[in-house]
């Protein structure tokens, strides 16, 4: 069974089979390739100009794979803060993937560890919302491998070309052009569709005061405080409205 996908097909159906949902897969993320290499750009320039050498910036966008989190982590590198400050506000600021890891495993549970942990690298927030959306049901359906791996490959591939682009085209801009703000204005452009209820824009909201009434805070810690507060905050108005609605039917 190629692909990994438990159906019982002969090969040659199997074949087919992934042929047909590569296609519908690629197809499906296309259009959101030119934005992801966009704001691989941004963030590439955002590293450069934040203090990272060129070699410091691509193995970063190599190994670390995740916007917010690099964003995030670029004012306490900068601020050289202790490592377990970084590690712990990019840990924060990805539990998201933590989510995402549990909504696709009872689809790839049959698959290697080796093959799910390559796909949780190369997995982001659009592909996995694009998968489920495809594939609601962990139930075994043909070619579904194939059509996570058409999602995630030209995706990972965009990201890192704009990236690399950014990074290089970073290192030559003068600093007066003050590109270093970049990174501020890609994560209020990714932020602000996020905000879909009023959950949500509690949760920025308290988050923004945390982080103005935090700032003096020694390592930068007043951003890891807000982003774990406003996560809080927006869980526990979540939870109330769920609660709400219930007994109001």
């Amino acid at each position: 069974m190629k692909d990994g996908d438990p159906q019982g097909l002969s090969p040659a159906g199997q074949d087919a089979a992934d042929r047909a949902a590569w296609d519908e897969g690629f197809k499906t993320g296309l259009p959101t390739l030119f934005g992801i290499a966009a704001w691989g750009l941004v963030v590439g320039i955002a590293m450069v100009k934040s203090g990272l050498s060129v070699p410091q910036s691509i193995g970063m966008t190599l190994l670390v794979f995740a916007g917010s989190a690099q964003l995030a982590s670029l004012p306490l590198i900068a601020a050289q803060a202790p490592i377990w400050v970084i590690f712990a506000t990019a840990l924060v600021v990805n539990l998201r993937f933590v989510i995402f890891s549990a909504l696709l495993g009872p689809h790839f549970a049959h698959l290697p560890w080796k093959q799910r942990m390559l796909l949780g690298y190369v997995s982001g927030d659009l592909t996995v919302a694009m998968f489920l959306q495809r594939y609601p049901s962990a139930e075994p359906a043909p070619g579904k491998l194939a059509y996570l791996k058409a999602l995630v490959i030209p995706n990972w591939f965009a990201w890192q070309i704009g990236s690399v682009i950014g990074i290089f085209l970073g290192s030559a801009v003068p600093s007066e052009w003050g590109l270093g703000f970049a990174g501020t204005l890609a994560i209020l452009c990714v932020m602000v569709p996020l905000i879909i209820n009023n959950a949500a824009l509690c949760g920025v909201v308290v988050a923004g005061a945390v982080a103005v009434l935090a700032y003096g805070l020694p390592y930068k810690l007043g951003l890891l405080l807000a982003v774990v507060v406003g996560m809080v905050t927006a869980m526990f108005i979540e939870e109330t409205f769920t609660k709400r609605k219930a007994r109001h039917g």
